[in-house]
């Protein structure tokens, strides 16, 4: 049987406590100081920050720097979690630093499992050059510890869209 997210092209996903390797390679997701030794010739990346947090926010593009001086131009997502709790520091129209960089976006929640698999889909499409690419099973998640509810996921959804339709911030105005 398949692992959690091994795909049709060979490539396989490995989640370990703070670390993700891909088809042996290892990624970091270790807090600042980022832990550049197990990114060292990586093929892909997962930038995270939490959006209850505007300071995790602000670190994003020292994280993304500090990952492109060991990796040069690899696909790299960034994700802000934490999307199930309505009181939400970081708004979508403020997260602009992935359409400056051609980074893939994502809100996810690890507590409600919400597009848990979605960074994970995208990347493997990158590395494999196949934008059709599926999971050849769905992710063995844990049971969600929190729901977010229909409503609330639509209302993200189209708060994304109407963000990704406004204007990019002058360089000096900042990412926030």
């Amino acid at each position: 049987m398949a692992s959690m997210f091994e795909f049709l092209t060979g490539f396989a996903f490995h989640l370990l406590v703070g670390r993700l390797l891909v088809d042996g390679l290892c990624f970091s997701a270790s807090l600042p100081p980022l832990d550049l030794q197990h990114s060292i010739q990586g093929q892909a990346a997962i930038i995270m920050f939490d959006v209850t947090s505007r300071v995790t926010y602000k670190n994003v593009p020292n994280w993304h720097r500090d990952l492109v001086r060991v990796c040069e131009a690899i696909p790299t997502v960034l994700c802000g979690n934490k999307v199930d709790i309505k009181d939400r520091k970081v708004k979508a129209k403020a997260i602009t630093y992935h359409r400056k960089k051609n980074l893939q976006y994502y809100d996810i929640s690890a507590k409600s499992n919400y597009n848990f698999e979605k960074p994970f889909l995208w990347l493997a499409r990158k590395l494999a050059g196949n934008p059709q690419l599926t999971f050849v099973e769905a992710p063995a998640l844990a049971p969600a510890d929190v729901v977010i509810d229909d409503a609330h996921k639509r209302q993200m959804e189209a708060d994304l869209a109407a963000a990704a339709q406004v204007a990019l911030p002058d360089e000096d105005d900042g990412d926030m």
